[in-house]
């Protein structure tokens, strides 16, 4: 693990760089809203990376901008979507060849999906989550990549039915995964987004290898 700065236009995003020994892919994770107290260092964030590099998927957490040593200041979503493709941008200059994933939680998530949408390069996104009951998610049912959703039973921020429901219009392939009994942010029950996050991150890394022949 290393605690790296990576360059941007308006300075450096403050990131945590976990490369696998022989990595089988690369990942952008994103953390929660930055006006809310969100960080890279966020538990649901941090099991989300760690689900990937158990796989040998070397893993970029960072802070967005205005948060921890990360320069600039909060840009609501568009500047932050900016530092996503400099972190992907990095990831890929750092591992050449390998597949490239993007993952976030919460506020975090949109960000990832709406990155997904724009790079082309990125094979697979997981999206954990997504507080569709404060900002607008219908822009992922036109998402052709594959696609898979943590949603806590009881999240707060992101009514489970509303969120299955938008899933179901989203175009394959695509799973939704639910840690159950769980709030927003999985209080008391991180063991279990664990477990949920390690089976959503399987079904990615299935659906999104590449067919031979």
């Amino acid at each position: 693990m290393s605690f790296i700065d990576v360059p941007v236009a308006h300075g450096r995003l403050e990131a945590i760089f976990w490369k696998a020994e022989t990595p089988q892919g690369a990942v952008v994770v994103c953390h929660p809203h930055p006006a809310q107290g969100g960080t890279m260092h966020n538990h649901v964030t941090y099991r989300i990376a760690k689900a990937f590099r158990d796989r040998s998927i070397s893993t970029l957490r960072f802070n967005f901008r205005g948060v921890g040593r990360s320069t600039g200041t909060y840009d609501e979503g568009r500047g932050e979507l900016e530092d996503a493709k400099a972190a992907l941008a990095f990831l890929a200059k750092e591992i050449p060849g390998v597949p490239l994933y993007c993952a976030g939680f919460s506020f975090g998530s949109r960000i990832a999906l709406k990155l997904t949408v724009e790079a082309k390069e990125i094979r697979a996104v997981l999206a954990a989550g997504m507080a569709i009951d404060l900002f607008d998610f219908e822009f992922i049912v036109s998402l052709d990549r594959p696609k898979a959703f943590i949603q806590s039973e009881r999240d707060e921020y992101g009514d489970l039915a509303k969120v299955q429901a938008l899933v179901d219009r989203a175009r394959p392939p695509k799973r939704l995964f639910v840690v159950p009994d769980a709030d927003h942010l999985c209080t008391n029950r991180l063991d279990a987004f664990e477990k949920t996050a390690a089976a959503a991150v399987d079904w990615l890394l299935s659906v999104a290898a590449p067919t031979s022949g």
